[in-house]
């Protein structure tokens, strides 16, 4: 068994002792190569960076320029590598997701350039998956793909962050599903899901839509269907006069209330959005567990409002009870969050000096 067929069979993470000159420079993201001063920054812990990481198939350097920049300028001739196993875009993908997560950080033009070559290679990619592998916020990543898919065929899918298809548009689906419950009103929410194959969350808000007397899908999204929408009807009104899209009803009480209530929700699900696409968080077990854990815990001003009218009058103190005991759950929460910042952000000296304090009491 040669060396190229004894690495195959070990795991991705063990380490390898390679020439340098045996590697080939890195596909790297950053614009302005290698910077010299943190390679003489690197060069003062070589012993404790990690291994570079190596593209198997091409020998060419994913992750690690600077280190065996540091190693050149010891004088070694050879470095430690973990191999990476997939095709050329994927490890591209990777040396921009590990520039991002450690090291010399990616400069906003480095990020902005390696999503343009990211979406020209992956148009199918969504937008808040590029941002999570660039750093970048999504609205960035959107104004940046047109310039960047002018060339390529347009399409109803994109792959998200959690690897699955999804599609742009829902149109179809969101006019099945009023249909359904037009037709079947007391067919549970699940039930059309399956139906459908629309999110739960898309179905539940499809049923609001019908419920306020408006179209099922938002009226940004009508013109991807192809012109006018059909409202979903009954089997007496088909015999009638063909159907024409309802409007929603007009309210005029309350109305400063919910502006500040909408302005508040998407201020709170932007900063949802921000720390769901922190790296910190999605490349962890441990994190991807808490924004699920967040996610379904989550609640702002129209959540509330909308299910406020489902409580019968008999039952609104045990609710509000409830509401109250959830705040005070949170409220401390927070106030935990809040002590552990403090004490990350207490000088090591002064910790150590509490320390001793108590044992010496």
């Amino acid at each position: 068994m040669d060396s190229n067929e004894m690495s195959l069979t070990l795991p991705a993470n063990f380490t390898h002792r390679v020439q340098i000159e045996a590697l080939l420079p890195a596909d790297s993201p950053r614009l302005n190569g290698v910077d010299d001063d943190h390679v003489r920054r690197l060069a003062d812990i070589y012993a404790s960076l990690p291994p570079v990481l190596v593209h198997r198939t091409t020998m060419r350097v994913v992750d690690g320029m600077h280190r065996i920049a540091a190693a050149s300028s010891m004088g070694h001739s050879a470095v430690d590598v973990q191999y990476f196993d997939g095709g050329d875009e994927e490890a591209f993908l990777r040396s921009v997701t590990a520039n991002i997560a450690h090291g010399l950080p990616l400069s906003v033009s480095d990020r902005k350039a390696a999503a343009a070559r990211i979406l020209r290679t992956r148009p199918d990619l969504s937008d808040r998956s590029v941002a999570a592998s660039t750093g970048l916020d999504a609205k960035t990543v959107a104004a940046i793909r047109p310039r960047s898919t002018a060339d390529s065929p347009r399409s109803n899918i994109r792959v998200g962050a959690d690897g699955r298809p999804h599609p742009l548009d829902r149109t179809a689906e969101r006019i099945r599903a009023a249909e359904l419950m037009t037709s079947h009103p007391d067919l549970p929410l699940r039930a059309i899901v399956q139906e459908t194959g629309l999110s739960l969350g898309t179905a539940h808000d499809v049923r609001q839509r019908l419920l306020r007397g408006e179209a099922p899908v938002p009226q940004g999204r009508r013109t991807a269907a192809g012109g006018r929408l059909r409202t979903p009807t009954t089997d007496s009104d088909r015999s009638a006069s063909p159907p024409v899209p309802r409007t929603a009803t007009t309210t005029t009480t309350s109305a400063p209330a919910a502006s500040a209530g909408s302005n508040r929700s998407r201020g709170s699900l932007e900063t949802l959005r921000r720390l769901a696409g922190d790296p910190s968080l999605r490349h962890s077990e441990s994190g991807r567990q808490f924004l699920r854990w967040l996610h379904t815990h989550f609640m702002v001003d129209e959540a509330w409002r909308q299910q406020a009218d489902a409580v019968p009058p008999h039952c609104t103190d045990t609710v509000a009870e409830l509401a109250l005991q959830c705040a005070g759950a949170w409220k401390r929460f927070a106030d935990d969050l809040g002590r552990r910042r403090l004490t990350d952000t207490t000088p090591a000296p002064s910790r150590q000096a509490a320390s001793e304090s108590r044992q010496g009491a």
